[in-house]
């Protein structure tokens, strides 16, 4: 008798199976250091780093590395690549919101508007340098053929 598996599920290995060979090269040592670059040269927002705090900003790099790397394939066929942000915005978004909420809480930030409006493109800015890693990688792994 043959096991019957859903399209879903062979989709869900799939991407997992891509996911983790797209996270290979990726080191925590990385994450940290891009952690400390971004947030922690500002004394503007007087956070304070916590395990948590950057434990969910590892967090959502590693979405947005992986957000760039499944977009990349967008790239691979010749889009480019203001039209594949385009097409991920909404996921971005989220991402970006996601952890300016989380700086905000866990960094115990000011809640002053002109530092809520800093900290939040310091945010922007960090989800897209992950997103652009992650793209530029997929890109490689597909030009290489090791998707």
């Amino acid at each position: 008798m043959n096991v019957i598996t859903t399209l879903k599920e062979k989709q869900r290995e799939k991407q997992v199976k891509y996911e983790r060979k797209v996270l290979r090269e990726l080191s925590i040592d990385q994450l940290k250091k891009r952690v400390q670059q971004q947030f922690g040269h500002n004394r503007l927002f007087q956070l304070s780093f916590s395990q948590v705090l950057e434990e969910g900003c590892y967090d959502v790099a590693i979405e947005a590395y992986l957000l760039g790397a499944h977009f990349s394939k967008f790239g691979y066929y010749g889009e480019n690549i203001a039209s594949v942000k385009n097409r991920c915005r909404a996921e971005e978004k989220h991402l970006i919101d996601t952890l300016f909420n989380f700086v905000l809480y866990w960094g115990k930030a000011e809640q002053q508007d002109y530092v809520s409006e800093s900290l939040y493109y310091e945010c922007e800015q960090y989800v897209d340098s992950w997103w652009n890693d992650g793209f530029q990688k997929g890109q490689k792994m597909y030009k290489l053929r090791l998707h």
